[in-house]
């Protein structure tokens, strides 16, 4: 394994406390797994809980399944973002939208659906578990499981 991450990638949604940081612990732990040495973050569109831990209940089904998500923090995406990272992943249409309206025509190529990379799921957006109840989180981990194998799939190509 390269000590040196050679891509980057960047998962966003509205808050940073719910699905963006979920898909950066599973993605980061399949990563891992797979040896392959990246560099992965999330950011949200909206400062609502800049520095605040992921949701409890996004860390707690998290962690059912093995994910720890104790470590991060909830930020903002940054202008600095859309020319660092190779990958900007947005978790649903409406923060895809605010990405490209903010990203320099430059990089707007970097930028994307996460689902995209789904294998499984007949959908190109992460619901938001936020308001519901306890079944929107596992159906949250099942979506971003199955767009993270394909997305490895398809960096390994």
């Amino acid at each position: 394994m390269s000590d040196t991450p050679t891509v980057s990638i960047l998962f966003v949604c509205m808050g940073n406390i719910c699905r963006s940081p979920t898909a950066e612990g599973v993605f980061r732990a399949r990563a891992q797994a797979a040896g392959l040495a990246l560099e992965i973050d999330s950011a949200g569109t909206h400062a609502y809980h800049v520095g605040a831990a992921p949701d409890a209940r996004s860390q707690q089904f998290a962690k059912k399944r093995g994910y720890d998500l104790s470590q991060q923090k909830a930020r903002l995406v940054c202008a600095h973002d859309f020319e660092k990272f190779d990958y900007v992943l947005a978790m649903d249409r409406d923060n895809l939208a605010l990405l490209q309206a903010a990203c320099p025509s430059a990089y707007r190529h970097k930028i994307g659906l996460f689902m995209q990379y789904a294998n499984n799921f007949e959908t190109d957006e992460v619901p938001d578990p936020y308001s519901g109840g306890s079944s929107g989180f596992d159906l949250v981990l099942d979506y971003i499981e199955d767009a993270s194998a394909g997305l490895l799939t398809h960096l390994q190509r």
